[in-house]
Formats: C-alpha cells, sequence, structure tokens
C-alpha cells in the first residue's frame, strides 16, 4: 500500500480534482490544492474548484484562503506546502497535491532562495511595459539582464519573467546566480509520487475550448467586474491568470467580447501544452494516458500506487 505523499498533475481539464477525490476516498487521503489561482479567494468561475458538495468529505487544503489582493508566490505555497505535507502524514493520512501548476510543485521539490519583498513602484512599471509592449519585450529585457534565467523561461510565462527582472533590478544579483542560497528541500520532496495525466490533444483542446465557453456563460464577465470594483488590481496575479486576463482587457475596452473568448480558448490551450512540456522535464514522473474521469487511467493509477513505482 502507497505511504508516500501523491502529486496528480497534468494539463487543465484534464480531470485532475476528479481523479484526486477518487484517489483520497481508496487511500485514506486529504487533498493540498497545488493550483495557482485556486489559492484565491473569490476567484471562482474559471478556476474549476471542485464545489464542497461535490468533494465527497475529502479534506481540501490551500484552496481559498488567500485574498486576491495579495500576490501569493510559488515559494509562500511550497512552504505552507511541506507544512500540510508533515501534519496530514502525522494523522496517518496519505498527502495528496492536485494541481496543475508545476512551479509550485518544484518550489516544494526544490525550494527557491531568499528573495527580495516585492517592490510595488517597480511591479507597476513592469506590468506598464507588458501592457503596451507584450510579455516578449519584457522576456526580451530579460534576456540582456539574465540571460540564463530568460533561457529556462517561455517568452509568454509573464509572473516569473517579472520576478526574475524584478529580483536581478533591486538586488543587482542575476537569478541563475543564487541557486547556491537554495534551502535543502524537505524529506518528502524524495518520496514524492508524481503522476501525470496525458489525455488526447485533440479531445483535451475541445473539452477546454467548451468550459472556457460555459465560463463565460455561467457570468464569468459579472464576477470580474466585481472583483475590480472590490479594489482587486487589473493587474494583480489572480486577475492575470488564464482565463481572467482576458476578461479584463475587455473592461478596459481593449477588445471586444467575442475576442476575448476567443482569445482565452487560444490562451488556455497553449497553456495546456506548456504544461505537459513541463512536466516531462520532472523527475520521476509516471505517465498516463487518459481524463481522471476515465475508470481505466483511475484503475491503473490506483494499482501503480499500490504497487510502487514501476511495478504496475
Amino acid at each position: 500500500m502507497n505511504d508516500s505523499p501523491i502529486a496528480i498533475v497534468g494539463p487543465t481539464a484534464s480531470g485532475k480534482s476528479t481523479l484526486g477525490i477518487e484517489i483520497a476516498l481508496r487511500l485514506g487521503g486529504e487533498i493540498i490544492n497545488c493550483d495557482s489561482v485556486q489559492v484565491y479567494q473569490g476567484i471562482q468561475i474559471a478556476t474549476a474548484k471542485v464545489p464542497y458538495e461535490e468533494r465527497r468529505g475529502v479534506p481540501h487544503h490551500l484552496i481559498d484562503f488567500v485574498s486576491p489582493e495579495i500576490n501569493y508566490t510559488a515559494g509562500d505555497w511550497g512552504r505552507e506546502a511541506a507544512r500540510q505535507i508533515e501534519e496530514i502524514e502525522q494523522r496517518g493520512r496519505v498527502p495528496i497535491l492536485v494541481g496543475g501548476t508545476g512551479f509550485y510543485l518544484r518550489a516544494l521539490r526544490n525550494p527557491f532562495f531568499p528573495s527580495p519583498e516585492t517592490d510595488e513602484m517597480l511591479r507597476t512599471r513592469l506590468n506598464a511595459i507588458r501592457d503596451n509592449k507584450g510579455v516578449e519585450h519584457l522576456h526580451r529585457l530579460l534576456r540582456r539582464l539574465d540571460p540564463e534565467s530568460a533561457a529556462h523561461l517561455f517568452p509568454r510565462d509573464w509572473p516569473r519573467i517579472q520576478r526574475a527582472i524584478e529580483v536581478r533590478l533591486q538586488t543587482g544579483n542575476r537569478m541563475s546566480q543564487q541557486k547556491n542560497l537554495r534551502p535543502p528541500a524537505p524529506e518528502i520532496a524524495g518520496r514524492l509520487r508524481l503522476i501525470v495525466l496525458n489525455p488526447p490533444r485533440a479531445e483535451l483542446y475541445q473539452r477546454i475550448n467548451e468550459r472556457t465557453e460555459k465560463h463565460f456563460a455561467a457570468g464569468l464577465v459579472q464576477e470580474v467586474e466585481s472583483l475590480l470594483k472590490q479594489g482587486v488590481p487589473a493587474n494583480s496575479n489572480a486577475l492575470g491568470a488564464h482565463g481572467y486576463r482576458r476578461v479584463v482587457e475587455f473592461l478596459q475596452g481593449k477588445r471586444d467580447l467575442p475576442s476575448a473568448i476567443e482569445q482565452t480558448k487560444l490562451d488556455v490551450r497553449h497553456y495546456a501544452k506548456r504544461q505537459l512540456t513541463w512536466f516531462r522535464r520532472e523527475p520521476g514522473a509516471e505517465w498516463f494516458d487518459g481524463f481522471g474521469e476515465d475508470n481505466l487511467t483511475a484503475s491503473a493509477v490506483l494499482k501503480a500506487l499500490q504497487t510502487g513505482p514501476g511495478k504496475s
């Protein structure tokens, strides 16, 4: 029987949450959210958070607990996730990380070096450059400031490009030069079982398109409007997420609604592709074809977890 922490990851819309709950019920587990948008309160419609009534009694942690005004970081999550894993294991339960934010998972397995507090004036300037010239322009800037970091980041990976530029400008040091300042990895990092869902690409993209349309029909525009009226900054991490960024642009008059919907579909499809690329680089990953809701996929994952790595 599995006695290791488990991470169920994969692209958006691949059924990770459903599979996570099923595995938790079978193995006596508790779920730790590993999605960078689901941590935020009030960010609901486009996040695919599992409603309480559908969690089937499985405890969920690190979900809906951060104000959307706060720019919660991967380092913050990594430290809190390590603490949650320890507490769950002390209760004799199995920690199950569920989500698609690979950067969060890496922050847990290979903790980051200490970094400076956010300089809000600098961040505002960088956001203005992004809005005027695009994310790719900031990636070119990072190539001049810190070529090694830029080489390891996707040109549209805005949050991490932004942070690498901030560290360079605030400290004078390149983020890539500070790897030796990383704290040691927690003990659980060496025991973590990494399960990656790999559904058929065409079906995944169709599911993404349909889900995007459902989100807009369910009131996504009104949700974003409400958040902005509450004082959540338009350039916050929460509203910069896929599914929210283009709605902000629509409300700012930068695009019409059909354009916001179609661009969101494209953004999320591209994001799903990048997620799969990211997890291919993760050591020790165990890949399973299919969606998390598929009985065959769930059975294969459960068998692998019960028999041990490489023995299924």
